[in-house]
């Protein structure tokens, strides 16, 4: 098996600049990984990351979330498995689709949208990231749970901190150190919240969640408690990246720009191949239950598996010219590619298939179109290059832009 020493090592500042060149020497002659520092076997071919998410045989497990999650979030819904996956899966699953996210959570997605587009629309300038990206879903999921906005700065450097945590590849223990003081903040924060609204509910996704129940099975206010911090960070960061990540893909490219402007049914697509092309999370971990077999060699039982969802999704086995962006390529499936049937990694397969990805399909649909509609001639600002950032999760810090503003 080749080691580190052969690749660019995924803790350097190289890879974290840009990590594309290191993922395609990896699924080259590399496809399976021992890394030293972080204890773990990297995979990075699209067949070898899909087979571990959907996981048909029971070989991997997300036991490793036992130490990569709950130091943060508490026990959650990504550490359970069978029966009581299912289960708790079954009572939040249904506020992300159907009924509820059209009628109840659509018209919120929306307003939240627009309350942020009109502080700039008038100014002919903006830095999508900071004036929208990192609020706008953050933002709607306080909505959705019934919590005060006005908390906004302490939701964003609580999700903030955890994602820090999950991203803490080279162990800092001051990042460590943070993201487990956010859990007892958030704690302190929620737990009186969630008891108020068991004796007080309404009409938001905190009172369902506290009400659900399914064969005489309900979620305490611990288990509230760790979905309300997941759907925070996961919610928060992976939708902020992924508008980022749309805006920065269709500037750089302004004839596919134009095409979506002009016909907006592209916009899923476009989000379907910013998912695959820059997707918001580039890494997520299994635990291998058993010895397994993947390309380049044999897992051992017990071990820490990194699938590189950013390598996998540029294989060029699986997609035609894969380091091009191209929201009209025909190998990537626009109708699927927000299910459990995608045919991209950017949302996991599998049992543990993103529950909230209609939720982000709803407010990318709802954020794009409202933005191009502000902004008709939107370009980057002169002489702004979008630079990418993150390993574990990525996307532009920075995407300043000028339009010439819509008279009313």
């Amino acid at each position: 098996m080749p080691t580190a020493q052969q690749v660019t090592d995924i803790l350097s500042p190289e890879f974290a600049a840009d990590p594309y060149p290191a993922y395609r020497v990896m699924r080259d002659s590399a496809p399976l990984l021992w890394h030293e520092a972080t204890r773990s076997y990297i995979v990075s071919r699209y067949e070898d990351v899909e087979r571990v998410f959907k996981d048909k045989d029971d070989q991997f497990t997300t036991d490793n979330y036992d130490w990569q999650l709950e130091p943060v979030h508490g026990r959650t819904i990504l550490q359970l498995s069978g029966r009581e996956h299912a289960v708790r899966r079954a009572l939040v699953a249904p506020a992300f689709r159907g009924s509820d996210l059209r009628e109840k959570f659509l018209p919120l997605i929306e307003r939240n949208s627009r309350e942020l587009i009109d502080a700039f629309r008038h100014t002919g300038s903006a830095d999508l990231v900071t004036d929208y990206a990192t609020r706008f879903p953050v933002n709607v999921i306080a909505d959705m749970l019934g919590l005060d906005k006005t908390d906004h700065p302490r939701f964003h450097r609580w999700y903030t901190s955890v994602i820090a945590f999950l991203g803490n590849l080279s162990a800092d223990p001051e990042v460590a150190a943070a993201g487990e003081r956010t859990r007892v903040e958030f704690a302190e924060y929620m737990l009186p919240v969630i008891r108020h609204r068991r004796e007080h509910p309404g009409d938001d996704l905190l009172s369902t969640l506290c009400a659900a129940e399914i064969d005489g099975v309900s979620m305490s206010d611990e288990d509230v408690k760790a979905f309300c911090s997941l759907l925070l960070a996961a919610g928060g960061e992976t939708t902020d990246k992924a508008i980022a990540g749309i805006f920065a893909n269709l500037l750089l490219h302004p004839e596919q720009l134009a095409a979506v402007r002009e016909d907006r049914g592209l916009i899923p697509a476009a989000f379907a191949e910013t998912l695959r092309y820059t997707p918001p999370v580039h890494m997520i971990m299994r635990q291998s239950a058993t010895e397994v077999t993947l390309s380049g060699g044999t897992v051992p039982a017990g071990a820490t598996v990194t699938c590189l969802i950013g390598a996998a999704n540029r294989d060029g086995s699986r997609y035609r010219d894969p380091d091009r962006f191209d929201v009209f390529r025909d190998d990537l499936t626009t109708t699927t590619a927000f299910s459990a049937a995608a045919d991209h990694l950017a949302f996991a397969l599998g049992r543990h298939f993103c529950v909230g990805a209609l939720l982000a399909k709803a407010e990318v649909e709802t954020g794009v179109n409202q933005l191009l509609d502000a902004m008709p001639d939107l370009r980057l600002a002169e002489g702004f290059d979008p630079v990418e950032k993150g390993v574990f999760t990525r996307g532009p810090q920075s995407l300043p832009v000028r339009f010439t503003p819509v008279t009313d």
